[in-house]
């Protein structure tokens, strides 16, 4: 399918301009009508060529953040909340917005509502910028008329997740420069230290035990192959971020990621924090249980356990129970099972997600206050481990020769 940039006019005659995804001009043309719109020009819109345009694209893509979506979430909520139009309001927040690919995609959305589609379907274009579980909701407060509080609802969900976010990044910084500092010595260790010794070894002439001769063979290749090793590391990664972005690739990554010692727990949890959340939000909102499901087994952002809930999700198609099949897939503890029941008793399913949400805020909180505690032992090992590589191969010759002279 091609992209095709149109121009056509309204039943009153205004002239509206838009792009659409379609097979041929035909389909365009079918298209247009079917929004009861009349063909003036179309023409089929060419692919970006340039490489440094399309790094520029992919760029402003990637500067959009959390807080950028959060703050058009709440604007759209008070706008719509007063009374404003949806394409005067988003054609307001396309002026003050500063990021530039979000003020682009909300000037395309405003077109693509002039044009007849819904707000959720414009938004549906942008996949990049709006998550499935954002369009969802859109769509929901669209065909109830609570559009205003789709937007709150979406805006408070976001809040909470830039928050757990924000915590978890906090946590893992000390231990990731600790790593890098360890990494960056070890380089300058191997490069420079080793062979400045190698030296003053040589000159002396002694018998070297194996711990120093196999750091020096290890520098001596560093030093003669560093640009190959450079380069085999630079290709390893290629093929890694190219083997991660299949889809069995990405399944294996996140499967791996949930079983990192310390971190893996967190990642856990806080997996199942943005299910049981979201999951209640979009219940709330009056989703089918079973679409609700669906909706965001492919929002929370780890694919594995996305594989689990569909599971419990064609389990629950077939006449199971919720906590029955929360309880097979093997991904909520016994607590959090007892409470879903308790919610399917009363019928209350999305006020208990939301109590199993807070459940698992705080197991997060726990952990990221041990963390420090429980990854130091590791990184000290790791230290040790160094020191002591680098006293018997770099300090023991010397002892032997001292205690020689002597």
């Amino acid at each position: 399918m091609s992209k095709y940039a149109y121009k056509a006019r309204n039943q009153s005659g205004k002239l509206i301009e838009g792009i659409i995804e379609a097979e041929n001009t035909k389909s365009v043309v079918n298209s247009l009508s079917d929004r009861e719109l009349t063909a003036v020009s179309i023409k089929i819109r060419a692919e970006q060529t340039d490489l440094m345009e399309q790094f520029n694209h992919w760029q402003a893509i990637g500067s959009i953040k959390i807080d950028d979506i959060m703050l058009f979430s709440r604007q759209m909520h008070s706008l719509s909340k007063a009374g404003v139009p949806i394409i005067r309001a988003i054609n307001s927040l396309t002026e003050s917005t500063r990021n530039t690919a979000l003020a682009n995609a909300l000037s395309n959305i405003a077109s693509s509502l002039e044009s007849g589609l819904t707000l959720s379907q414009a938004m549906g274009q942008h996949p990049k910028i709006f998550s499935h579980l954002f369009i969802s909701i859109v769509n929901v407060g669209e065909e109830t008329g609570g559009l205003d509080q789709a937007f709150l609802q979406i805006s408070q969900y976001m809040e909470r997740e830039k928050e757990t976010q924000s915590r978890i990044k906090s946590a893992l910084r000390y231990p990731t420069m600790v790593i890098i500092a360890i990494s960056v010595a070890m380089a300058i260790v191997n490069i420079y230290v080793i062979p400045a010794f190698k030296g003053v070894f040589d000159k002396m002439g002694a018998e070297l035990p194996w711990q120093t001769k196999m750091l020096m063979s290890i520098s001596d290749f560093s030093v003669a192959y560093w640009p190959y090793i450079i380069g085999g590391l630079v290709l390893t990664a290629i093929m890694l971020i190219k083997y991660i972005e299949t889809p069995e690739g990405h399944l294996k990554k996140d499967q791996l990621m949930l079983k990192i010692p310390a971190v893996g727990s967190i990642i856990h949890r806080a997996t199942m924090e943005r299910f049981s959340r979201s999951f209640a939000m979009i219940l709330s909102s009056g989703v089918p249980l079973i679409q609700g499901i669906s909706i965001v087994s492919n929002a929370i952002g780890n694919i594995y356990i996305g594989s689990k809930l569909d599971t419990m999700r064609i389990g629950i198609e077939k006449g199971d129970s919720i906590s029955r099949m929360a309880m097979s897939i093997g991904l909520f503890p016994p607590l959090v099972i007892q409470m879903i029941m308790v919610g399917e008793e009363t019928g209350n399913i999305s006020e208990m997600l939301l109590e199993v949400a807070d459940f698992y805020e705080a197991e997060i909180d726990a952990e990221l206050k041990n963390l420090a505690s429980v990854i130091e032992p590791f990184l000290l090992l790791i230290i040790g481990s160094m020191v002591l590589v680098l006293a018997l191969g770099i300090f023991l010759p010397m002892w032997n020769l001292s205690g020689a002279m002597h």
